[in-house]
């Protein structure tokens, strides 16, 4: 299912409070992205214990129970961890990537909120997740009428929400440093392949390992731990953004003429990682009008023009990173800049020379 309208982790818990206790809500997002512990909290905040149940783990009778004989007649018992007394929040787990029949058994459950005698106690809430199947997990197409049972809300990865929640939570510092000039890495899209890539929980689960590893961590462990739980390419930025931490060296030393550009071979990776995050920095600084431009910015165009000069001297192809176009093939820098930097450069080139 594609989203055409997206809500932000810090406005779920909102969504949740108005919605899901008065309808069964499903989440969709990303592997990854925190939908099963925006819930538990979720389920928290109301002093509700949270039930998880794991669509890909039950089969029919784990929700409908077995029989059993009452005064001769035949009845289904539901499970103890559903079957309670006080109202809690059921959580349904990977419900689209359930088998078809399990699905089914959680028609009732969700639309009429039983399972055959019982009666979920009136205060429970009910939210089912699952991933898409664009994200290239296990989803299963689900039946319409179990999808119109629910309301469904679609959940995007939030940077600015994800850094303000990692501030209390004892994330790396190395990894808050970094998400802040990159915040465009936190999460990237599922690879078609079997290899690790970036989400909320894969840099989660980079700070437990670094914090149990310590300041100590060399270099070529720290390459292993990046690459075992991020995309490659954030991995090597990463990599190299430690790098420039251990060192004291990073860009704003660059811009402000503290230091150059990196040459030396060793330390390409970082010269990469400069150069991304320098392209980064112009278009978050750059206006999108020359005529407006505040002195800040205009200064920043002038710095940038001869940076990518010296840039080019040492490897044209970072140089050419900087002002690249998009993935749609669209600029991404202003067109003002760039039709100063073919202008300019030639002559910029000549000077030095």
């Amino acid at each position: 299912m594609q989203a055409a309208l997206t809500v932000t982790p810090a406005q779920l818990p909102d969504v949740l409070l108005h919605v899901a206790v008065v309808r069964p809500v499903f989440l969709w997002g990303a592997p990854g992205i925190g939908k099963s512990s925006l819930v538990q909290a979720f389920a928290e905040s109301l002093g509700l214990d949270c039930v998880t149940l794991l669509g890909t783990q039950l089969a029919p009778e784990d929700l409908i129970g077995v029989p059993q004989i009452v005064d001769g007649r035949s009845r289904f018992a539901p499970p103890e961890n559903i079957a309670r007394d006080e109202p809690y929040c059921l959580f349904l787990d990977e419900l689209n990537a359930s088998a078809p029949e399990v699905q089914k058994a959680f028609y009732s459950l969700i639309l009429d909120r039983r399972i055959g005698t019982y009666e979920l106690p009136e205060g429970s809430v009910v939210i089912g997740a699952g991933n898409r199947a664009t994200d290239n997990a296990l989803a299963r197409p689900m039946a319409s009428a179990l999808v119109n049972r629910m309301v469904h809300v679609h959940l995007r990865a939030s940077a600015d929400d994800w850094l303000k929640w990692a501030a209390d939570h004892g994330i790396h510092p190395w990894i808050v440093g970094y998400l802040t000039q990159r915040p465009d890495h936190l999460w990237s899209a599922a690879p078609k392949v079997e290899e690790p890539f970036s989400t909320p929980r894969g840099w989660h689960m980079l700070s437990d390992a670094l914090h149990s590893y310590g300041q100590g961590i060399d270099d070529d462990m720290l390459g292993v731990l990046a690459h075992g739980t991020l995309t490659a390419a954030h991995a090597s930025a990463f990599r190299a953004y430690v790098k420039t931490v251990r060192h004291a060296y990073d860009l704003d030393a660059v811009l402000k003429g503290d230091a150059g550009w990196p040459r030396e071979p060793e330390n390409r990776d970082l010269l990469y990682f400069l150069a991304e995050t320098f392209r980064a920095r112009l278009i978050r600084g750059l206006p999108g009008s020359k005529e407006h431009a505040p002195p800040d910015g205009r200064q920043l165009a002038y710095r940038a023009k001869t940076l990518l000069v010296e840039l080019a001297e040492i490897s044209l192809e970072c140089a050419q990173l900087v002002i690249a176009t998009g993935d749609d093939g669209a600029p991404v820098l202003p067109s003002w800049f760039l039709v100063e930097v073919s202008r300019d450069l030639p002559r910029l080139a000549a000077a030095r020379s």
